[in-house]
């Protein structure tokens, strides 16, 4: 069974700091490219930032130098640094081994429910002004 459990999200005041961390489970952790999405309310469904089996990273623009993608392949977990964080930043967070060019084509929480989707819950990250 697939599984990826995001956890880390929380509430903190702009300018703060939190680290998002997702462990996966049931696929190949190590082949798979791994991804954080998040949906603010009224927005479309975003991809945040990916990173590729061997490492390699790219981030939407609105969170470079914000934010970093890491994953540890000992620990089938990949995490999300986020600094600086500011109230636009404000969604419920999706950590993913899917890669959706279309994905603001319906909502995160759409594409976590799909069948054989490989998708966490989701974690709220509030940030206050």
């Amino acid at each position: 069974e697939v599984q990826l459990v995001e956890s880390g999200g929380g509430s903190v005041q702009a300018g703060g700091s939190l680290r998002l961390s997702c462990t996966a489970s049931g696929f190949t952790f190590d082949d798979s490219d791994m991804v954080w999405y998040r949906q603010a309310p009224g927005n479309e469904c975003e991809l945040v930032s990916i990173i590729d089996s061997d490492g390699s990273t790219s981030y939407v623009e609105s969170v470079k130098d914000r934010f970093t993608i890491s994953r540890d392949h000992a620990k089938n977990t990949v995490y999300l640094q986020m600094n600086n964080l500011k109230p636009e930043d404000t969604a419920v967070y999706y950590c993913a081994a899917e890669f959706i060019p279309e994905v603001a084509s319906q909502l995160c929480s759409a594409w976590a429910t799909e069948d054989d989707a490989h998708w966490g819950k989701g974690t709220q990250v509030t940030v206050s002004s």
